[in-house]
């Protein structure tokens, strides 16, 4: 933590993030959303939720899966 005579008062908010660490940032956060999604269908599947584990897959389709026979499997589109 920065002491207060370290904060200059008339800097605005968080420094601009290069093209490089935006994409990163962006990549990070698609796979954290990807890996949520599978968790989230998996449930959906143990719980006999076939249909809306499918219909979740179909309208979220940057996640890459599918459902098959109640299983979550990776799209290979």
């Amino acid at each position: 933590m920065k002491s207060i005579r370290d904060i200059d008062a008339l800097a605005f908010g968080r420094p601009n993030l290069s093209d490089q660490d935006r994409e990163k940032l962006r990549q990070a956060q698609i796979k954290q959303q990807k890996e949520e999604g599978y968790q989230l269908l998996v449930e959906l599947c143990r719980l006999g939720e076939y249909d809306a584990a499918n219909q979740l897959a179909n309208r979220n389709s940057i996640w890459g899966y599918k459902i098959v026979d109640g299983v979550v499997m990776e799209r290979l589109d």
